[in-house]
């Protein structure tokens, strides 16, 4: 073709330097025509019909690698291959011309394919966390470590191309630089190792609640990537934590209290040991006005007089034998109000305990689970249990601890004026 436009010219009257050059331009820009149809061609017409036929499927991976422009990168490698294709024919004599541009079409291709690769993989890692195993198994950091490689590659075979050397030259060449790459790459190379044990070990996931106060992370984890994990707070801001202090660090995973259905409350109550008395029989009459431990007063008024008894117990001292004391009675209240509480899980562990008693009194600490796990619920529930107690404990002839205040000298000051 070359050699025909060559001698057309020469035939009209063109100097034969001059007419290979107009041959050569000729050609030049009749494969540059056609680039430019077939590029047109596969964005209107190819591209057009393939979305249609994409919003018209059931499927939706066609529909997110479309959201990530995966096709379209795969059209524009059409132009491109044209001209590799068609300018050793178009000039055939033009060595050094045919090498500039085939080389240029092929870094071309090259830089479209690793584009076209990642969008492949956005668009698989996208589908793949609309899946329910993702929350288990997060692949983010192998999507990531797959992109790495896929552009190291790629910018192997451009720098091969733009040098005129083979791919393995230049890959022989790197085991000098390999200290080099080690420290470039570390966090890299750390983040894949850690992401790696992470995922086997289902350590942390995407949805899990953690906490790392050394990093000041208190919140869900939002990401999973190969260099960090990203963690919204729950002032809902965002902590990035470098995916190996996960591994070489402590952290506490909250995924066990929201698997388990139950979130822990556990808080103590204290009493003022001035308050602390055996219950008379007026006391005890009127305890058993309380439905919840009314049965429990009435079997304990039934045992305690026959242990005495049998144990010829002198009760003309109230050390002697057992009585009961209105601490008791008020643990054993807690005891039945939070077993009728509908909030409260009955088959998790549940206590009402002394703690050993301290300058603040005598801590009684209540150690349930609640079945509603959300912060807001959880928090009201809990808040609705120790009002309710706080205001139940003068009933039971009891006094709360708590530090002098500046009202209370100012009362003391006024007393001892009077």
């Amino acid at each position: 073709m070359l050699n025909f436009l060559d001698q057309q010219f020469q035939a009209g009257g063109f100097g034969p330097e001059t007419a290979a050059l107009s041959a050569g331009v000729t050609m030049l820009v009749l494969v540059i025509v056609l680039s430019i149809l077939t590029n047109v061609l596969a964005k209107r017409l190819l591209l057009t019909a393939l979305f249609r036929l994409v919003v018209k499927t059931k499927t939706d991976w066609d529909d997110h690698l479309l959201k990530h422009h995966f096709f379209d990168r795969l059209a524009r490698f059409a132009p491109a291959l044209v001209i590799y294709l068609m300018v050793p024919v178009a000039l055939e004599s033009q060595d050094r011309l045919i090498a500039l541009l085939t080389t240029v079409a092929l870094i071309y291709m090259i830089v479209i394919g690793i584009l076209a690769i990642d969008a492949l993989l956005n668009g698989v890692s996208e589908i793949y966390q609309s899946s329910e195993v993702s929350k288990e198994i997060p692949i983010k950091v192998f999507v990531q470590l797959i992109k790495v490689a896929v552009y190291f590659i790629g910018g192997i075979f451009v720098v091969s191309l733009l040098l005129g050397k083979t791919p393995l030259y230049l890959v022989s060449g790197l085991s000098a630089l390999t200290a080099i790459l080690m420290l470039i790459f570390k966090d890299a190379i750390l983040g894949f190792v850690a992401g790696i044990q992470l995922t086997a070990n289902k350590m942390v996931t995407q949805g899990d609640w953690i906490e790392m106060p050394n990093y000041g992370a208190d919140g869900d984890v939002v990401e999973v990537g190969l260099t960090t994990v990203k963690v919204q707070n729950w002032d809902k801001t965002i902590t990035t934590i470098p995916t190996y202090a996960l591994i070489s660090g402590s952290f506490k995973n909250w995924r066990g209290m929201t698997e388990s259905g139950g979130r822990r409350i556990k808080r103590a109550i204290h009493v003022d040991m001035n308050s602390i008395q055996f219950c008379t029989e007026d006391m005890l009459t009127r305890y058993k006005r309380i439905q919840c431990i009314s049965a429990y007063i009435e079997a304990k008024g039934k045992e305690l007089p026959e242990y005495n008894r049998a144990n010829r117990v002198d009760e003309l001292s109230l050390v002697n034998g057992r009585k009961m004391t209105n601490i008791g009675t008020f643990r054993a209240y807690i005891v039945a109000y939070l077993k009728n509480h509908p909030m409260i899980h009955t088959n998790m562990t549940s206590l009402v305990r002394q703690l050993a008693p301290t300058e603040h009194g005598l801590p009684i600490e209540i150690y349930v689970f609640c079945k509603d796990i959300a912060w807001a619920n959880y928090e009201a529930i809990q808040a609705d249990i120790f009002d309710h107690l706080l205001a139940a404990i003068p009933e039971f002839d009891l006094k709360l601890f708590q530090n002098p205040t500046g009202s209370d000298f100012k009362a003391m000051a006024a007393t001892k004026t009077d």
